[in-house]
């Protein structure tokens, strides 16, 4: 089983405070990281964390913000300095490649590994090693991104009794069929899959939805996650400067999250304003129990369904 886990390194909005410091998440699958968004000091929380920025392989950023992206000189440039030699790829919406270039020119810095930028779509789908990445243009006031990370689909479960029945011997065998792989008995008798293993099981999914106003469409694009990380930069009073500003309330977020039938909901993006989380809390809760206003440094653990 591939662990699963988010690790919140900034949690508030437009600048750093003492208590949080600006955007940016960590997802860590097995040995791996995918960073979205890298606002200013995210190597230092790195290095307060349990993490290491050296297993990061990709970063995917949501829109041009200084509080999403302003990190990653001193990130990058951090890493050549710890002798990192494989490449890194960055994602995100038009003029991600112009901006890698000028990210690679400030000062005399010159990168002695490969950094790569890719621009991402609305309805791109990315491909990797046991996930895909699906990319959905959202609503704020410059062009901006939410990914959702969405595991492959697992074999079902197996049925040891049918496979003892079909004269299939206990050890090896067993887990190559579990594996999803066809064998063949010592009698020549072919086994596939299909005759021993259930329906096929959803792998975990996870949404991140950056900067937005209230959007429609984030509902089925996170339609049955386990975890929805939404902006809820303001709590409902401030429901009028939340939309001026491109953002979404508690309230409304956690209106998605139950539209969406999503597990738990964590907010993000706090407005400095905020010295008490609970306001932000609360104002959710009202609309869907299993709200969390996120905490730089918190860890939540993704469990894969049985």
């Amino acid at each position: 089983m591939t662990q699963l886990s988010i690790i919140f390194l900034g949690t508030g909005g437009s600048w750093p405070t003492v208590k949080r410091n600006v955007s940016s998440v960590a997802v860590k699958r097995g040995s791996k990281i995918l960073l979205f968004d890298c606002g200013e000091g995210t190597q230092r929380q790195f290095q307060k964390s349990s993490l290491s920025y050296m297993q990061i392989s990709k970063i995917f950023i949501t829109h041009f913000h200084g509080d999403h992206f302003l990190g990653l000189p001193g990130l990058i440039q951090t890493m050549q300095l710890n002798d990192r030699e494989k490449p890194l790829h960055i994602y995100g919406p038009q003029g991600m490649d112009k901006l890698a270039t000028q990210l690679l020119s400030l000062g005399y810095f010159k990168p002695s590994y490969r950094i790569i930028s890719h621009e991402v779509n609305d309805g791109d789908a990315l491909d990797f090693n046991g996930y895909t990445i699906h990319v959905l243009e959202v609503r704020h006031n410059v062009p901006a991104r939410a990914y959702c990370i969405e595991e492959d689909k697992r074999p079902g479960k197996f049925n040891k009794p049918k496979a003892l029945e079909l004269g299939i011997p206990k050890g090896p065998m067993f887990s190559r069929l579990q594996r999803g792989r066809s064998i063949t008995l010592n009698n020549g008798k072919k086994i596939t899959p299909e005759m021993v293993l259930g329906p096929s099981r959803k792998g975990r999914k996870i949404v991140i939805s950056g900067d937005t106003i209230p959007y429609d469409k984030l509902i089925d694009f996170s339609k049955g996650a386990d975890i929805l990380i939404h902006d809820g930069t303001f709590d409902s009073e401030l429901k009028d400067i939340a939309r001026d500003y491109g953002h979404t309330t508690a309230f409304q977020a956690a209106e998605i999250a139950k539209k969406a039938k999503v597990e738990r909901l964590f907010l993000t993006h706090i407005s400095p304003r905020y010295l008490d989380y609970r306001v932000i809390e609360n104002d959710a809760r009202k609309a869907f129990k299993n709200s969390f206003v996120s905490k730089d440094f918190q860890e939540v653990e993704v469990k894969l369904k049985k």
